[in-house]
């Protein structure tokens, strides 16, 4: 199976994350969906979850790529690398805000240390272990507020900010500042 199938196979997913619920959709469901022999996906991709974590991978792609951002500033390159994972999740919002609220939670909880990692590293800043956890609920909680938040996405980028200084602050507590 190419790359190009298992984009195809991650999308499917989410398209179908955003008709029906998570536990109603069965790899199979995908396989068909995407265009591609259920074997073959089977046998790179033995589950949903498998094409959770290949669609989150090509999401962090989107605040890897924020690594060329020029600025002298870790806050304002932290807060680029954070928002273009959210921009990147944009055209699937409807289906990952479905899937959180149908109990997929469980499933996208294990791809939040490294999106958090993806963003440190986008922004020049080393995974250090309190970095990380420190990253990670920032992250976390930039998903509930962009979870609820519609339009301009203003209550988001507050919340980034605001959650970011916050990290840097405590951080420097602990010694662990960047």
């Amino acid at each position: 199976m190419s790359d190009d199938s298992l984009d195809r196979a991650a999308d499917a997913l989410l398209s179908l994350a955003a008709e029906r619920p998570w536990r109603a959709i069965a790899l199979r469901d995908v396989a068909e969906k995407a265009g591609v022999p259920f074997a073959e996906l089977y046998g790179l991709a033995n589950g949903k979850t498998a094409l959770l974590a290949h669609a989150a991978a090509r999401f962090d792609q989107a605040a890897l790529a924020t690594a060329a951002t020029a600025s002298d500033d870790v806050h304002d390159r932290l807060f680029d690398a954070v928002m273009a994972r959210v921009e990147a999740m944009a055209a699937h919002r409807e289906a990952l805000i479905a899937m959180a609220r149908d109990g997929a939670a469980l499933a996208l909880a294990p791809h939040l240390p490294r999106t958090a990692r993806a963003i440190l590293e986008a922004a020049g800043v080393d995974a250090t272990p309190p970095r990380l956890v420190a990253m990670t609920a920032v992250w976390a909680r930039t998903l509930q507020v962009w979870r609820d938040d519609t339009g301009a996405l203003n209550r988001t980028m507050a919340e980034i900010d605001k959650r970011l200084k916050q990290m840097r602050d405590r951080l420097h507590l602990v010694r662990a500042g960047f």
